[in-house]
């Protein structure tokens, strides 16, 4: 149904999977099957991953797998109740996303150009597409060659569901992307893998995810900074908050990074009030409470 019916990317069609056998795992030692659990089966698979430390969010997740499996057994009339409707969710704070300060970028781009021959080329390219246009890493290394073909201003991107969106490409990713071109080829495997935009050596003919954040977590370490801080996610989160801390329209970033519903992008505006937040307090001279004053010595010739 995911497939077929809602068009669902490969990366989510396995996401499902994985959620729905560690649910067929631990219902194996009740003795069930996920088709016939109960509303109490499931609150105990819900508590033995909060036992496990799993974060609220990705329990939440979970659960989110779990209601949209009943859901469509119910519909598909295999069974008569949901029992996920009887659940309430993990409660979960708001976490903010990591992002890249302007300078870290920077730093960032200046490690990958003192790289030489074909990798630096494409490594360069790698980054200015990423920071340029918030691009998902799965949407980057599924580029067709074809898609920037003929030095284009406008990137048209296949995201999640097949959705398609425009993204503009501005002067540096562009001339990034035409430095680039003519080391492309020394990347092909096989015949056939010409049609990627970041075609590679490996089986897949083209760049992985993994690969992609392997790369940028190498080149963290050549800029000086923390790799733990650098993903290409990361450089998504970058790309929409330096946006609009540069006075973007919200819902022109929301169609740049293929939001669907607009409160996804909001999460960015709450970004920059953090870090005004923190400006303030760290760099306010009213911010810090002023020193106590000295006590007062009593003049000559009086009481004490």
């Amino acid at each position: 149904m995911l497939a077929a019916e809602r068009g669902a990317a490969d990366n989510t069609l396995e996401a499902y999977r994985r959620d729905l056998e560690h649910l067929a795992g631990f219902l194996a030692g009740r003795g069930r099957a996920p088709s016939n659990a109960t509303a109490d089966d499931l609150r105990g698979y819900l508590a033995q991953l909060e036992a496990a430390g799993m974060a609220p969010r990705t329990a939440a997740r979970r659960l989110s797998a779990l209601r949209q499996y009943y859901r469509f057994l119910v519909s598909e009339e295999r069974r008569a109740d949901d029992p996920t409707l009887q659940l309430s969710s993990p409660r979960q704070g708001r976490s903010l996303p990591k992002i890249l300060s302007e300078d870290e970028v920077t730093r960032l781009l200046e490690a990958a150009r003192r790289r030489n021959g074909p990798e630096g080329l494409r490594l360069v390219a790698i980054l200015e597409l990423l920071y340029a246009t918030g691009l998902r890493v799965s949407e980057l290394v599924g580029l067709p060659a074809a898609a920037v073909a003929r030095d284009p201003r406008l990137l048209i991107v296949s995201g999640k569901g097949g959705r398609e969106r425009m993204v503009p490409l501005n002067e540096a990713a562009r001339a990034a992307l035409l430095a680039y071109e003519p080391a492309r080829r020394g990347f092909l495997r096989r015949a056939g893998d010409e049609r990627w935009l970041f075609p590679s050596r490996g089986g897949h003919g083209h760049l992985t995810r993994h690969r992609v954040a392997q790369l940028l977590k190498e080149l963290a370490v050549e800029a000086g900074i923390d790799p733990a801080k650098v993903s290409p996610h990361v450089l998504r989160h970058a790309f929409a908050s330096h946006l609009l801390a540069h006075g973007a329209d919200l819902r022109a970033v929301q169609q740049m990074l293929g939001h669907a519903d607009i409160s996804t992008t909001q999460i960015y505006t709450h970004v920059l009030d953090e870090r005004l937040r923190t400006l303030v307090q760290e760099h306010h001279p009213l911010a810090r409470p002023a020193a106590a004053p000295a006590p007062r010595r009593a003049a000559d010739g009086e009481r004490g």
